[in-house]
This record gives C-alpha cells, sequence and structure tokens, in this order.
C-alpha cells in the first residue's frame, strides 16, 4: 500500500509542476508560486543518495528560488533522511499517513445552514480556493490558483465547497486529486475561522470520499497535521497507514 501510494504521489506531482530527474529523486518545481508544499522532490524507493545527488538537488531549488524540500513515505527510503540531515536539512515533521477504502467511510451529518457542493462556475471556484487559502493563513487567490483548480477538475479531480446556504458565502473546502490507479489524494480541506467547530471539515471529507468512490476510487489516502485532525478524519473511516516525512533545508 505504502509503494502504491508513493507511486500516487510521484504522479500527482508532476501533473501541474515542472520536473526534474537528480540522481535518485523527481524533483518538482510550481512554476507559479514559491509555496513550499508545491515544490518539494520525492526519492525512489530504497534510494541510497550520495553527498553530490544532495547537493545537486539543493542548488536545482536554490537555482530557482525555492527552498530545497522532499516529502515522502518514510519507510521505503530509509537512507535518505541521513543522507539529508548530513547536508543541513531538517526535519519539519512525521505525518500520519492514513487511507480509506469503499466500504470504509462513515456517513457524517452536514451542520444546519450549511450545503455542501459541487463547484462549477468561476464564482463557485474562486470561493473554493478563497475558503482553503483563507483557513491555511495564506494569501487571497490569484487567476493561476483558480486555474489551476479548474484544470484539476478537468483532468479528473473533484472539489466541494462548503458555504452558507442562504448567502452562498464560502465556509470551508476541499478536494481529491485527479486519480491514477484507481487512487487519490484528499486534500486541502479548510474550514474558515469563523465556522470552525460545528463539523463542517468532517462533512466535507465524508462526502469527497463518496465522490471519489462513486468515480471508481479504491484508495483514497491523506496526511494530517495534527491530533484533531486525525480525530476528524477517523471518523469518517480513514485508517493510520505509516507516515509521510517532510524535511527541508533552509537556504543560506
Amino acid at each position: 500500500m505504502e509503494s502504491r501510494i508513493q507511486t500516487y504521489l510521484r504522479f500527482a506531482a508532476s501533473q501541474q509542476r515542472d520536473t526534474e530527474r537528480i540522481g535518485p529523486f523527481l524533483a518538482t518545481f510550481s512554476r507559479h508560486s514559491a509555496n513550499p508544499y508545491l515544490n518539494y522532490a520525492i526519492p525512489d524507493d530504497g534510494a541510497t543518495p550520495s553527498l553530490a545527488d544532495v547537493n545537486a538537488l539543493i542548488a536545482a531549488y536554490s537555482g530557482r528560488g525555492r527552498k530545497p524540500r522532499l516529502e515522502y513515505v518514510a519507510k521505503l527510503a530509509p537512507a535518505v533522511a541521513e543522507a539529508l540531515i548530513s547536508a543541513g536539512f531538517t526535519v519539519e515533521g512525521r505525518l500520519p499517513l492514513m487511507i480509506c477504502t469503499p466500504g470504509s467511510e462513515q456517513l457524517l451529518p452536514i451542520p444546519p445552514e450549511i450545503e455542501l457542493i459541487l463547484p462549477v462556475s468561476d464564482e463557485e471556484l474562486f470561493g473554493t480556493v478563497a475558503a482553503q487559502n483563507e483557513a491555511y493563513g495564506e494569501a487571497a487567490p490569484s487567476p493561476e490558483d483558480v486555474n489551476s483548480l479548474r484544470e484539476s477538475l478537468a483532468a479528473g479531480g473533484l472539489a466541494v465547497l462548503a458555504r452558507v446556504a442562504a448567502t452562498g458565502e464560502p465556509a470551508g473546502a476541499g478536494v481529491c486529486t485527479p486519480p491514477q490507479n484507481q487512487t487519490t489524494e484528499i486534500a486541502g480541506i479548510g474550514v474558515r475561522a469563523d465556522f470552525r467547530r460545528r463539523g463542517i471539515a468532517g462533512a466535507l471529507t465524508a462526502r469527497l470520499l463518496r465522490e471519489a468512490f462513486d468515480a471508481g476510487v479504491e484508495v483514497a489516502f491523506l496526511m494530517t497535521l495534527h491530533e484533531q485532525e486525525f480525530r476528524v478524519y477517523s471518523r469518517a473511516g480513514f485508517r493510520a497507514r505509516g507516515e509521510i516525512l517532510h524535511i527541508s533545508r533552509t537556504p543560506n
């Protein structure tokens, strides 16, 4: 299962980014943003990088004005972390990896006065990205951000927008990345501060799972940052399966 997910991560990271093969690493670079979560490398399974490989990776990111950074399933490349730490990298976190398969998902209630929709119009797409960006403390969405979501949906991805039914005000949103090999990642589930602690994140997760499984997905996965998120996703039917290592190097 971990290998299947790592293979998917390589596929997904390559869809809307520039890529470069550097030794045993697939390096990916956003064309529009220096956001570190959109610029990272993934090592080959079982990789044993040399110092020259790591230095070349650092140079590739630094030369593009990006922070040298990796995200990967830790157990599939156990020798990589030591090589990176020796070159000045620091572990950002070891995020629980969670999976859900058809039949394991749970129905969770939609909070009163909130509706969930699949965004289609320009206004709905903008509201989806705006809600996510605000939830994660990022700037207002750019036209490139909205177009990126539109391209993801055209490629088979999914998005769900939670909004106030009476007014249409965005409350939160989440996405599924375009599936490959019946696998997808549920990502970017965010709820604006004024709407938190009402069950919206759980409702978004449950709806995304339903839409993904109805579309033929067999494995949905995600990563969690906090214990509260872990509990929400567990209620929706996810279970822990390994961890994702986030590791980066602060530029000199």
